[in-house]
């Protein structure tokens, strides 16, 4: 007899709408960019270090949280990380000391931190036989709130100013409430725990093939996180308005979410390699058609290269997971963690080049980027896409 683990619709929705939230909060920063560099004069390495300064945070401590969470979940992590995250940044409008909008983006980054492992594995849990497919759909509506928080937040700062970044916590505290009432209770997430041991030996098996998913996700990382600092000054810098560069922002990363749904199930048909390295391999045309035409179709190539992007966000999430199956919280925090961390840090290099040779110069070394993870990714290992493993069994 076939026993189908239940799938908890609602209880995923909550979740979908609390991760929506949180990656709206993160790409918050890079939306105040151009509005501190009218205030303040601040160089784009200021600027990439701000926004690095909450990656770095965010992203390195996941595979702890990770590590600790496939021992035993914590479900506070998820409305408490979500609601210090927004309590963080709807500071930073208050402050105008350089050092202290730092150590506010440092501390806001452990609230996504805390949320996005524990999240991830209460998706998977209450997901029955559709693991997969739910997962991507989560990470999209991720990429749907980086894709809003542009539309949001540009309005609003160019309207009332940046002291009106307190008025943001609102829906924070709104969704931290819903995850306090919704979110799977402990006695959902509990399971054998991995030994440290079995951590090290899992690890230590699949080597070779998560070296080469990190590297991976870490050059689409500093593309990403690149892009999402420095286009909004390249564009304020080519005499748009904040609104015109927000529109554009946002064309991307929606485009960049209805991409990672396409490569989610492109790879169950298909397989994970084969999306992974086509997908960032086509990216770097589709930007360079961005900056060398104009008009619509400028924008249509901007569409395009932003769901070739991100189109294998979640893919790289599972081909994680499938290569240590018995640690999922801490695939999870390595690929959407660390190796985004890696990327993150990296982006202060982006921000050097833009101060010694000008946006336009940074911009091209961005797009150029996927190219080289997309010949990264030949290092993973093949394996039978999921859909032809689902058949045969």
């Amino acid at each position: 007899m076939n026993h189908k683990q239940p799938i908890e619709y609602s209880t995923i929705g909550v979740l979908s709408l609390a991760h929506m939230l949180n990656d709206m909060y993160s790409n918050y920063l890079p939306q105040m960019l151009p509005f501190l560099v009218a205030a303040t004069a601040l160089s784009a390495t200021r600027a990439a270090i701000l926004v690095s300064a909450f990656t770095i945070s965010s992203s390195f401590i996941q595979p702890i949280f990770g590590y600790f969470l496939d021992r035993q979940g914590k479900r506070w992590l998820v409305h408490v990380g979500t609601l210090w995250m927004a309590t963080m940044l709807s500071l930073t409008g208050l402050v105008t000391n350089y050092l202290l909008l730092v150590l506010l983006a440092t501390l806001a980054g452990l609230g996504t931190a805390a949320f996005h492992p524990q999240a991830s594995t209460m998706i998977t849990v209450v997901s029955g036989d559709r693991k997969a497919v739910l997962l991507s759909m989560f990470i999209a509506f991720g990429n749907i709130g980086f894709a809003l928080s542009p539309l949001l937040l540009v309005p609003l700062f160019q309207t009332y100013g940046l002291s009106a970044t307190v008025y943001t916590v609102i829906p924070g505290i709104l969704v931290a409430l819903l995850l306090y009432f919704f979110a799977p209770k402990n006695n959902v997430l509990s399971g054998k725990a991995p030994s440290l041991s079995d951590v090290l030996n899992s690890l230590q098996n699949a080597r070779t093939e998560l070296l080469a998913i990190t590297s991976v996700i870490a050059i689409r990382a500093l593309t990403f996180t690149g892009l999402l600092t420095i286009l909004p000054l390249y564009f304020q810098a080519q005499n748009l308005s904040s609104i015109a560069s927000s529109h554009l922002v946002f064309i991307m990363l929606f485009s960049g979410a209805i991409g990672g749904i396409l490569g989610g199930y492109i790879s169950d048909r298909y397989g994970r390699k084969r999306l992974i390295v086509s997908s960032l391999a086509l990216s770097t045309p589709l930007f360079y058609g961005f900056t060398h035409t104009q008009g619509v179709l400028s924008v249509i190539f901007l569409g395009l290269a932003g769901a070739s992007l991100l189109s294998s966000f979640s893919v790289t999430v599972v081909a994680a997971q499938e290569a240590i199956p018995n640690n999922k919280s801490l695939a999870a925090g390595l690929t959407m963690g660390f190796a985004g961390g890696i990327g993150g840090l990296m982006v202060i290099l982006i921000g050097r080049i833009a101060d010694l040779y000008g946006l336009s110069t940074a911009i091209s070394v961005l797009f150029f980027l996927p190219l080289v993870a997309g010949i990264t990714a030949l290092l993973m290992k093949s394996r039978p896409p999921a859909r032809t493993q689902r058949i045969a069994t």
